[in-house]
Parts: structure tokens; C-alpha cells; sequence
């Protein structure tokens, strides 16, 4: 890949570091946190990945923190599995309701007959997140940047989580697909594409990955290559599995879930007794139930079509592109879609680590303040789930307390990066960039 970062002046040993409003945007946090010299920052980086990941595999193997019980998720993709292998998607099952292209991650497992399904789903997590951490560390061949840092600490924040959901596997194809459309020739490009493609018939917000592309030739090749791989491989689950898009059916019946901005909202208004609803497990969540729920998740949608319409309007009058812009742009988007919808999992928090990740590979990136936001909104999210769940599912002031502040930090987040985004491509004269 090449680098379109340009070379940064020789420093002396007299001159100060640059003063900036965040502590990501400083030499002095780039040299001295994080050796640079030789092979130095891989080796580290290497030997941090390896020894944390030892840790989440063995939390996983107890699985008993809080409420316990995460590695649960892995028996219920066994489950599908079987379904699979009798030529099927689930039929009439509420708790499937993803894109299926997600069968072909349910499946891999089966690539390594020689492991449990359990075992088999971990180890090819681990290799997944090995990529995006090679992928990242590769970015900036010159100079090991903060991107694959972030990934490598900040995935930890969740505790064993990212090992027991395939979030991990849907980010790879996302932050390769981003890696890819950065770099300059049309293979590149529709490798790009086409990986976003296959993203989104595995999770479908991969595909937001490509609202910041560069316009004209590039977007054109982008998106061209997304729709044809996806619309490929749709034809060849429809061929051989019955049911493909059965999962249409579960998305319109989702209610608030406990953990999203709408649940939060109601668990401070049934805690000071403004509404009478109660917590139900429905479809694979707790969600509240009770007035005004339909309602809320109705504005909850709206909002969406709104974040959607703002992207579009963005993309429009967007003129001042960096080669940081796309990555920016997707992480914006993801932003805008979660803290816009009706269920915000623990999982999501991979997918948002991921793309800061990608956008601190470049040096010309706004969002490093909200990339440090993410960090301790990531550490909450383990804190809601599994080590105090109990207490979110029950509305005490300890559950609601971690919620607010989680998602106050999404919510600033949100925030912060539409408006860094804005005011670096849409506000000030047109700029040419290379």
C-alpha cells in the first residue's frame, strides 16, 4: 500500500514537541509511548496482542464474570450450524436475524473438523483479529502509527466478549475493505468493494464503509464491485440453503433493548416512577415492554432515516477530501447508526474500535478525540455486560449509572465526529489533496 503521508521534518533534541488539544496528535505521545525504531514497535505490539488474548481466552474458559454465561452465544451458532447442514437457515427462529452471508461465519468452524465447534469458532476469532492487527500495523509501514494500538489494547476493554461473537470476523472484512479502497490502483479498489459487499451480507453495516469514498472513478469502482459480490454471493446461499432472507421477518418486531440510548431513557423513567413498563426477554434480549415503547421505537427508526439523510447531505457538499476522509466518514456513519438504534449489544463496541483504529493509521485524521471517548465507552460496555447485567436488567441506580455514562460517551462521540467531519470537509474553500 502506498503511503501518501508526507515526511515529517528531522527534530533535533532542542525542539519542543508540538502542543495539540489532544494527547493522540503529539510526537511526544508517538515516540515516547510507543518505540519506534526498527523492528521495535511489531515486536512489542506482537508480545502485547499475545499476552492479552492469552487473558481473554482464559476469562472465556471460566466464563464467571458477573452474570457468566458468555460464551453461550458460541452453542447457539453450533445450533445454526445443524440447521445448515440440513440445507437450511433457521426457519421461524426469533433469535436469527442477521444477513446471510453470517451463515458462511456460523459455518467456518467447520473448516477445522480436528476442534470442537467451540474451539474451532475461538481460534479462527483469534486469527481474524490477528489479521486486522497486521492489517493495521501495516498501514503506515514508515512509522508504526496509534491504529493498531488502539485495536490491540482497546479489544481487551470487552473483556472475553469479541471471542465469543463473530463481530470480530465482520470488522476484519470491514477495516481490509477500508485499508484497501485507500490505496491508489482500480484492483485495489474493487478489492475494496467487494469486501464491504461480502461485509454487508454478513452484518450490513459494513456497506456504510464506503459512503466516504472519493467521488468519480473510485466510488464508481467501489461500489460496483460491493454489489456484484453481494448479490453473488446471495445467488449461491439462495442455491444451495433454503430460507435465505427469512431473517426480514425477526428485524420488524425488535422492541427498545435495555443497553440502547431508547432503553436508557426508559430505565430512568421507570426508576423515578414516570413509566410503568417492565423488562422482558424477547428475541434473544432483554427489551422493556410496556406505553410508549412502539412509539420510542418508531423515533428510534426516524432517527436513522435522519443520521442517513445527513450523510447524504454530507456527502454532497463535502469538497476538502484527505486520504483520512473515508475512514472518518465511516466511522461517523457507524456512529450515527448505532446511537440511532433500537438495540446497542456490548458487540457493537468492536465494530466502533475497528474503524478508530483505521482512521489512526492516517496522520491526516480529525477523530482522534472521539477514538478517546471509545476507549472508556468500551470498558463501560464490559461493565453492563456480563459483570453487572444483573443490576442493568434490573434498573438499579448502580445498572443505570453505567448505562448513562456509556451512552453519554457514545452520544458525545456521535456528535463530535459529524462535527469534525463537517467542519473538515464541508466548512472553509475547496481544498486540493492528494
Amino acid at each position: 500500500m502506498t503511503n501518501d503521508h508526507p515526511q515529517q521534518p528531522h527534530r533535533t533534541g532542542t525542539e519542543p514537541p508540538s502542543l495539540t488539544g489532544s494527547p493522540f496528535d503529539s510526537d511526544t505521545f508517538t515516540s515516547a509511548t510507543f518505540v519506534t525504531v526498527g523492528r521495535g514497535p511489531y515486536l512489542a505490539l506482537a508480545s502485547v496482542w499475545l499476552l492479552t488474548r492469552v487473558g481473554m481466552v482464559l476469562l472465556l474458559l471460566r466464563d464467571s464474570l458477573g452474570i457468566g454465561g458468555v460464551g453461550r452465544e458460541v452453542d447457539l451458532y453450533r445450533y445454526w450450524y445443524s440447521q445448515f447442514a440440513q440445507g437450511t437457515f433457521p426457519p421461524g427462529d426469533a433469535t436469527w436475524q442477521y444477513p446471510p452471508g453470517a451463515g458462511l461465519v456460523i459455518m467456518s468452524p467447520g473448516l477445522l473438523p480436528w476442534l470442537t465447534y467451540f474451539q474451532a469458532f475461538v481460534v479462527l476469532t483469534l486469527l481474524a483479529d490477528a489479521a486486522v492487527t497486521a492489517a493495521l500495523a501495516r498501514a503506515d509501514s514508515a512509522r508504526l502509527t496509534h491504529g493498531a494500538w488502539v485495536w490491540v489494547c482497546g479489544l481487551p476493554l470487552l473483556l472475553h466478549l469479541p471471542l465469543a461473537r463473530y463481530d470480530v470476523q465482520t470488522t476484519a472484512l470491514a477495516v481490509l475493505a477500508l485499508l484497501a479502497l485507500n490505496a491508489r490502483s482500480t484492483a485495489s479498489h474493487r478489492l475494496g468493494g467487494a469486501l464491504a459487499g461480502i461485509g454487508a451480507m454478513v452484518k450490513v453495516w459494513p456497506v456504510l464503509t464506503l459512503i466516504g469514498t472519493p467521488r468519480g472513478r473510485t466510488s464508481r469502482e467501489a461500489w460496483t464491485a460491493a454489489a456484484v459480490a453481494a448479490l453473488a454471493l446471495l445467488a449461491t446461499l439462495a442455491l444451495f440453503f433454503s430460507e435465505p432472507l427469512g431473517f426480514l421477518r425477526q428485524q420488524g418486531s425488535r422492541g427498545i433493548q435495555i443497553e440502547s440510548l431508547g432503553g436508557t431513557a426508559l430505565g430512568l423513567a421507570h426508576a423515578t416512577g414516570v413509566w410503568p413498563g417492565k423488562v422482558d426477554f424477547r428475541y434473544g434480549a432483554f427489551e422493556y415492554v410496556g406505553p410508549y415503547v412502539s412509539t420510542l421505537g418508531h423515533l428510534a427508526l426516524l432517527l436513522t432515516v435522519v443520521a442517513l439523510g445527513w450523510l447524504l447531505l454530507w456527502r454532497v457538499r463535502a469538497h476538502r477530501w484527505t486520504a483520512a476522509t473515508p475512514f472518518d466518514a465511516a466511522l461517523t456513519a457507524i456512529l450515527l447508526f448505532t446511537t440511532t438504534s433500537r438495540v446497542i449489544s456490548p458487540q457493537y463496541m468492536i465494530w466502533l474500535l475497528g474503524l478508530a483504529a483505521v482512521c489512526l493509521t492516517s496522520r491526516t485524521t480529525v477523530m482522534r478525540p472521539v477514538a478517546l471517548l471509545l476507549l472508556p465507552a468500551a470498558a463501560l460496555s464490559s461493565l453492563a455486560y456480563p459483570v453487572l447485567y444483573d443490576q442493568v436488567v434490573a434498573g438499579t441506580p448502580q445498572g443505570l449509572t453505567v448505562m448513562v455514562l456509556r451512552n453519554g460517551l457514545l452520544l458525545a462521540a456521535t456528535l463530535l465526529a459529524a462535527r469534525r467531519l463537517w467542519t473538515s470537509t464541508v466548512t472553509g474553500p475547496p481544498e486540493e489533496t492528494a
